[in-house]
């Protein structure tokens, strides 16, 4: 078994690109406004990291989603419903991503520590393939292109399942599992890399669970923004998370961290 790293799975809105991860979510919004359903933002936030279809499944599936639904619609949902606003979601994502494709402070300088340490960058998503053939020009016009992208439309199952991430490591040709890290700043991210067995690295405070633009984070004090991240960390490491980092920025550090455990022997599961 090979004692040093070869790869890193990114994920994109919240951990390469899209700071805070407001593109999907102001989709969730609006999909479900035109059904005369009112969800917040919170609501929209909760399933962050599934394949969209599963994401706006969970949505309808509150309870106070579910009595809304039925307020304005007449009856309850169905997966007919489910299937039509994934449809409308697809259409309206493909422009919102292009508003939040701005690559996530630090991402160049990790790609490119990554690329010095001679690993191969994959990289899996929530989002569709139509999606994501907006989104990834966008992003390699700003500089970052990962060497492999893998969509829940490629695979039987999107996060939590491993699916992804076995698709990207056989791109990448890539192996063992134990010699990858997986990052992302979802917990169905945490979930996608301890099921495929891999180390876990998650962020805190540029993804979804924090939820605040880079401009909110700034005009935070100190400790502020250090008791808003302080349950977010504790949520990932129990989470089961390896390392627990505020941003891709301080992924070279992490992944120190991780290689020097790889080489004393120890494993991710």
């Amino acid at each position: 078994m090979s004692q040093r790293l070869q790869a890193v799975i990114f994920d994109w809105a919240g951990t390469t690109v899209d700071y805070g991860c407001f593109a999907p979510v102001a989709v969730f919004v609006h999909i479900f406004q035109r059904r005369g359903v009112s969800i917040s933002i919170a609501q929209a936030r909760a399933p962050m990291g599934l394949e969209k279809r599963d994401h706006i499944r969970a949505i309808a599936q509150t309870a106070e989603v579910t009595a809304s639904w039925e307020a304005a619609q007449g009856k309850p949902w169905s997966e007919d419903d489910i299937d039509a606003l994934y449809r409308d979601s697809v259409m309206v994502q493909k422009s919102s991503v292009m508003d939040y494709a701005s690559l996530i402070p630090g991402t160049l300088e990790a790609v490119a520590d990554c690329r010095q340490r001679g690993l191969k960058i994959g990289s899996t998503t929530g989002y569709s393939r139509i999606v994501m053939d907006a989104l990834l020009p966008a992003a390699a016009a700003r500089g970052y292109a990962p060497d492999a992208l893998v969509v829940p439309d490629d695979v039987p199952a999107g996060r939590p399942a491993p699916y992804m991430i076995y698709s990207n490591l056989m791109q990448l040709e890539v192996h063992p599992l134990a010699a990858v890290v997986k990052v992302g700043d979802t917990l169905p991210d945490i979930a996608e890399g301890l099921n495929a067995g891999t180390w876990t690295v998650a962020l805190t405070q540029t993804g979804n669970q924090l939820g605040l633009s880079e401009a909110e984070v700034k005009a935070l004090s100190d400790s502020e923004l250090a008791d808003k991240l302080a349950p977010i960390e504790q949520q990932m490491r129990q989470a089961g998370a390896h390392e627990v980092i505020r941003s891709i920025a301080q992924l070279p550090q992490a992944l120190d961290r991780i290689d020097a455990r790889l080489q004393a022997g120890e494993r991710p599961v």
